[in-house]
Parts: structure tokens; sequence; C-alpha cells
């Protein structure tokens, strides 16, 4: 897993808290506000903007009750192309194809047939293009 940057947990901690606080105040929320629609204690909301540890589920309680569940959208991968799709597509392209055989062309019944020269046989032909 590759890291993002040099700071430690703590240092994260501490400045999510701080864009949560900013966010809230933002919102000209106060801390018992928050925490009421949260449904935390003002204590956790507290901690949280300090930046002293908290659950994943406060977390998302309180960025939730503060307006902004798509935060964690960008924490979700984008798919593109369905990885069952590409799958059934390497299985298709890496399988031998069968050739097709063409099929035998059955003449009309009561059609002039053709000789090899192409030419139509049983048709007298005028020279005008009509055939008599």
């Amino acid at each position: 897993m590759a890291v993002v940057s040099a700071e430690t947990t703590e240092e994260f901690e501490q400045r999510l808290g701080g864009r949560i606080r900013s966010l809230r105040l933002s919102r000209n929320l106060d801390q018992s506000t928050v925490a009421s629609k949260a449904g935390v204690s003002l204590r956790t909301i507290k901690n949280l903007e300090a930046g002293r540890g908290s659950s994943v589920a406060t977390l998302v309680r309180v960025v939730r009750a503060l307006g902004r569940g798509d935060w964690f959208d960008a924490l979700e991968p984008a798919v593109s192309v369905s990885p069952l799709r590409m799958l059934a597509q390497e299985r298709r392209d890496a399988s031998p194809q069968r050739a097709s055989r063409s099929r035998a062309t059955r003449p009309v019944e009561g059609a002039p047939e053709a000789d090899r020269s192409g030419a139509i046989s049983g048709a007298a032909s005028t020279g005008d293009g009509e055939a008599r």
C-alpha cells in the first residue's frame, strides 16, 4: 500500500479534525448541535475535532450530520469497466474461433441457371439488353 504523505497517523487525525471543525463553523453550528444531530456525545465531538481518536462509525455520523456524506465517495474507486466483463472478453479472445462454412446456394425453381462464365443460359439476347 502506498503512503500518500509523510505525516504520522496522529498528524493526519489532527488535520482531519481541523477540517471537521472548519466545516462545522462554516455551517454556523456549535458542537452540541452537531453532537445531537449525529447522535454522539459532546465529548466525542470535541475529541474528534482535536484529532484524539475516534471510531469510523463516529466519523461517518458526524460527517453526515454536517451534510458532507459525499466526502466518502472519494474513498470509493470509480469502476469504469466491469472486471467480470473484462474476464469474459479475455476468455473470448483466448479461445480459438471456428471457421464457419459457407452455405451452398440452392437454385430457385424456374430461374435460369448461370454457367461458369456468368452468362445465363436459356435466354436469347437481342443485343439491346432485353431477353426474348
